[in-house]
Order: C-alpha cells, then sequence, then structure tokens
C-alpha cells in the first residue's frame, strides 16, 4: 500500500471504466487445513495481516459499549475476534462460522490468549435462526462478506444481522470491495510475497477476485438501517467500511491497552498500520484515538 508502483496502480484503477467479472471462491466454506494454517498465521499478533487485525480492533471496540453482546459473523480463526475481546473485557463475544475446521482454530487461538468472555458457534451467518429478533447488542463481520456465494447471500446475510441486532445496536462492517483491473487484484496480493506464504497470496488474490462491488456491498448495507456511515479507500474500493456512530467514550484504561498492543507491533507492521489508517482517513474513517 505505498511505493510508486500501488500508486500508478491506484490510478490506473480511477482511470478504468470497465468492471472486473466477479469470481467467487473455489471454496465458499474453507476447510483446507494449508489454507485454514495460512489464514490464521497472517492475523496472528506476529503475522503479516497483524497491523489490519488491531486496526479494526480499534475501530469495532469504538461502536461496543460496555456490557454488550457482541456478535462476530464469520469469526475464522478468531484472530480479529480475540484482540477485540481482550480490549472489552466487561462485554461478551459470540463468534459465528460455517467451517467446524475455522472454529477449531478458533478455540486454539482463544485458548492460547486466555480469552474468557467469548464463545463459538457453528452457523450460516445468512440464517441467524439460532438467535431471536434484537437479541444482541452489536454486529461485526470483518473481511469475511467476499466469501458468500453472490448477492442474494450477501443481501440475506445483512438482512439477518439487522433482524437479530438491538434497534439502538452498534454494527462494524468490512470487506475488500472489488477492483476494476485484474493486474491492481494482482499487485494487492503480491505486494508482500516476500513476507507471506504462496497459498496464502493465492488466497488473497481468490479473496479480491470474490469481491462484491461498492454498490452491491452499499445496497446490502442499507438493510442495516439508518445511521450507517461508510467509507470507501480513495482511488480504489480496496477497502469499505459500513459502521454506526461511535457508542463508547474511551476510558485512560481502554486507551493505555490499544497503545500496547500498537507499541507490541514491530516497526513494519507500525509503518503498514500507519499507512492504512491514513488511507481510510482519507475517507473519512478516522481513528477513536492517537496510537503514538
Amino acid at each position: 500500500m505505498s511505493g510508486s508502483a500501488m500508486m500508478m496502480h491506484l490510478v490506473l484503477e480511477r482511470l478504468c471504466r470497465r468492471m472486473s467479472v466477479r469470481v467467487p471462491e473455489p471454496e465458499l466454506i474453507m476447510s483446507d487445513p494449508e489454507q485454514n494454517a495460512a489464514f490464521r498465521d497472517a492475523g496472528r499478533e506476529d503475522g503479516i495481516l497483524a497491523f489490519m487485525v488491531l486496526y479494526h480492533a480499534v475501530q469495532i471496540t469504538s461502536v461496543i459499549s460496555p456490557g454488550d453482546i457482541v456478535l462476530d459473523l464469520a469469526c475464522g480463526p478468531a484472530n480479529q475476534l480475540a484482540q477485540v475481546a481482550r480490549l472489552n473485557p466487561d462485554s461478551r463475544f459470540i463468534g459465528l462460522d460455517a467451517s467446524s475446521a475455522m472454529l477449531h482454530q478458533a478455540r486454539a487461538t482463544l485458548q492460547r490468549w486466555g480469552i474468557g468472555n467469548a464463545d463459538l458457534v457453528l452457523g450460516d451467518m445468512t440464517d441467524l435462526a439460532g438467535f431471536h429478533d434484537k437479541s444482541v447488542d452489536c454486529v461485526v463481520c470483518t473481511m469475511s462478506l467476499h466469501h458468500l456465494a453472490d448477492v442474494a447471500a450477501l443481501q440475506k446475510a445483512m438482512r439477518e444481522a439487522r433482524r437479530v441486532l438491538k434497534a439502538a445496536g452498534g454494527a462494524y462492517v468490512v470487506d475488500f470491495g472489488r477492483l476494476k483491473r485484474l493486474a491492481t487484484q494482482r499487485h494487492f496480493a503480491q505486494n508482500w510475497r516476500l513476507e507471506q506464504s504462496a497459498t496464502f497470496t493465492l488466497d488473497y488474490l481468490r479473496s479480491l477476485q470474490a469481491a462484491f462491488s461498492v454498490d452491491e456491498l452499499t445496497s446490502a448495507a442499507a438493510a442495516l438501517g439508518g445511521g450507517i456511515e461508510r467509507c470507501v479507500t480513495p482511488f480504489a474500493p480496496f477497502m469499505i467500511v459500513f459502521r454506526t456512530r461511535p457508542r463508547r467514550t474511551w476510558s485512560a484504561d481502554d486507551q493505555r491497552k490499544a497503545r500496547r498492543l500498537y507499541a507490541d507491533l514491530d516497526a513494519n507492521q507500525r509503518r503498514k498500520f500507519r499507512v492504512l489508517a491514513r488511507w481510510l482517513r482519507a475517507a473519512r474513517c478516522d481513528l477513536p484515538l492517537a496510537l503514538e
């Protein structure tokens, strides 16, 4: 997300008139052991996506009030869930995923961190039949919507999220947006290829190819109700955020915990965090506190 090559791709994205065709993931439910392990390792505290996990954890925390019941849709290996749960020890979390293999990874993640305020549930985000209407205070979904089969499934997932969410509840939904050029998709997927496995590089590319368009995501997110803010990274919709207004005031202890997690990132991860934060700040998606 930096350098002259990246800027060239972003400019070409802006100038391109033709939208790429969406290519759904070859496996809608992640069950391949090698793929799951690569995804898990990338999001760990020492993984190549640690900066992104922390960025979204801080943003998610802003829409959580102490004591909330928070539903994490498609929680995967629970790297994101564990980070948010650590920042919000007074809230209760439910991680839902359609892959039993991913939930196995998630249990290990929660156990490794000693997380005691989270439960895991096998389930499909397009059918939350196990949850009553207006039964959760906050719904989050990070970088997972592209795993859905089609636009109909996307719309159904957002309608289900609205159904189980309380009237004044919080929401934070973020995913890739579909880039117009295959060359740009390849550049993003391979930008850190020396730091990531070949399996993760291929999975990253497939995720970008399976991303929904800005219009498709915006139309589906409208089901979440009024008051939802949309943030789209400038020049190219690499990342699209839908969120409610902040629902918490950050205490001094909250801020210390977040800054400690940022300080624990290595120098390269902190640099990537700053680049991502600047890009989304340009989309009016400001961080709720300064971490440096």
